[in-house]
Parts: C-alpha cells; structure tokens; sequence
C-alpha cells in the first residue's frame, strides 16, 4: 500500500466574535514569565491557582476601573513552562485612554510580584488576533547534561545524568521534519483536530554542559515538542537506535514513541506575524 501525504488541517479563521467591537480598543502585549509556581496560561476556576492570563486580566481591570478586559494568546502553555516571547492581546474599553508606555509599565506595577512581564505593548486593529494571526511559533528546550544537579538553573532545565550524544539526536530528529501525522507525539487530552502539523525546525546542539533543542512550526499539538524530546532523549542515551524515531512517527500511536519530557527545561521564544506590532 502506498503512504499518502496528510493533508494539512485548514488554518483557522477569524470568526466575527473574534474581530474588537467599536467599543473596544485591542493591544497586543509581548510577555516574558517563569512558569514555576504558575499553574501555565489558562485561568483557572480555583482562586488558590495562578495563571498567566488571570494575573494579566486581574493587572488590566485595575487600568479600567475594575471593568473586565478580555485577553487571547498565541500558545496556551502548561504549567512549568517558560515564555521569553508570549504573545496576547487584551481588549480595553475603548473610552479609557492609554499609551504603550501606560499598559505596559501599568501592567508590569499590578502583576508584582509574580515573575510575568510585559516587555511591550502596542494597539493594533480590530481584526488583528494573538492567536489566529500568528504564522508560526518558537520554542526552546535546555537539557542540563551533567553529574551534579543544577542550583542555579533549579526548575528551568531538565537534568539529565548519562552523557548525550546530540550528533545522533540530531540525525534522528531529521525525521520529523516537514508534514506529517505527529499522533505518536501528541497528548491523550490534546484538543486539536488534527494531528498534522508541519514541523520547519528542529535542531539540537552543544552549549558546554547544556544540551539545547530549538524547534518551530506554525503551530504544535498539545505536548509535542516535550514529547520529541523526551524521545530524542532515548537516542541520546544510547537506549533507541535512531531508526526508531521514524518508526514511532509512523505508529501514529503515542505508546510508540518516548516519555513526555518535564516542563521545566521548555521555553516558549517567538510568535510570529506577517504584521508584527513589535516590530514598528
């Protein structure tokens, strides 16, 4: 039997309720945060439990007089994740003036002290969206590849013990690049339609004793990138033969493939735009 192509699943469109009534006015904010002690992106319903979103939200009621201002993001990353380059936009109030200076400083002064930054923030247009506009998104993994465990790095890496041989991870991750049926490196409770994604980078290399895997796509399954690199780990180790990576892929079967790497090493890096407001 021939293996067809995947076909890629349709890119999301802007729906009406997405586009900022005339009431509004929309800004994007650029975001850095430490994701320890952050239960990831989503707000939860649990008061007890701090996210990205809630602390945002909460910061942005206190600039509109304690009305509620609604926020969207790229990536909704889980809990333990890092963000070097998170991307939201918020809807204020269209009768409240401000400045780029103002949300971001304002924002910044009533999220203290939690450890999430807004680094910029500028107004776009109404149909401009965090997430639907996005054409592409970056992350980071470190691996720290050592003997003694990490003090400074505590919960921003993953430490691995055994030496790793990134030559041949790299040769083995060569696999997943382009189009295909990423099932095998997909969570069980991952919501997307379709496992399809279209992986454009994936590289891993030596930073003394780190062990770092860059890696971008337009968009990525729930998990994915922890999944391929818990997996490149095995080959790393010396415990998979890099052939076994091609095979897991083809599985399309989550038990084929390796162990859901920790959160703690990830780091979400870029979101892009063909109109980037960072970038004028």
């Amino acid at each position: 039997m021939t293996e067809t192509t995947p076909p890629l699943p349709a890119i999301p469109t802007i729906r009406p309720d997405d586009i900022a009534p005339p009431s509004v006015c929309r800004w994007a904010v650029l975001l850095e945060y430490d994701g320890r002690g952050l239960v990831g992106w989503q707000r939860q319903s649990a008061e007890d439990l701090v996210s990205v979103q809630g602390l945002l939200e909460g910061a942005a009621r206190n600039l509109t007089g304690g009305r509620t201002v609604r926020s969207i993001t790229a990536g909704r990353t889980d809990a333990g994740v890092h963000a070097a380059g998170q991307v939201a936009h918020l809807d204020f109030p269209a009768d409240v003036t401000l400045s780029s200076a103002t949300v971001r400083d304002g924002l910044n002064f009533y999220m203290k002290p939690h450890p999430v930054v807004v680094l910029m923030a500028r107004p776009v247009l109404p149909h401009w969206n965090a997430r639907f506009s996005a054409c592409a998104r970056a992350y980071r993994y470190r691996i720290l590849n050592r003997s003694s465990r990490p003090a400074l790095d505590e919960g921003r890496v993953w430490h691995i013990k055994a030496p790793l041989d990134v030559d041949i991870m790299q040769r083995a991750g060569r696999c997943l690049l382009g189009r295909h049926d990423f099932t095998s490196f997909r969570a069980s409770a991952c919501q997307a339609r379709s496992p399809v994604r279209s992986l454009e980078r994936l590289d891993v290399r030596r930073e003394g004793e780190y062990v770092v895997v860059e890696t971008a796509a337009r968009s990525f399954l729930h998990h994915q990138v922890r999944n391929m690199v818990g997996t490149l780990k095995m080959v790393g180790e010396g415990r998979w033969e890099p052939e076994r990576v091609a095979e897991a892929l083809a599985a399309r079967d989550r038990r084929a493939a390796g162990p859901t790497a920790p959160p703690d090493g990830l780091c979400l890096t870029a979101v892009s735009y063909e109109d980037n407001p960072f970038s004028r």
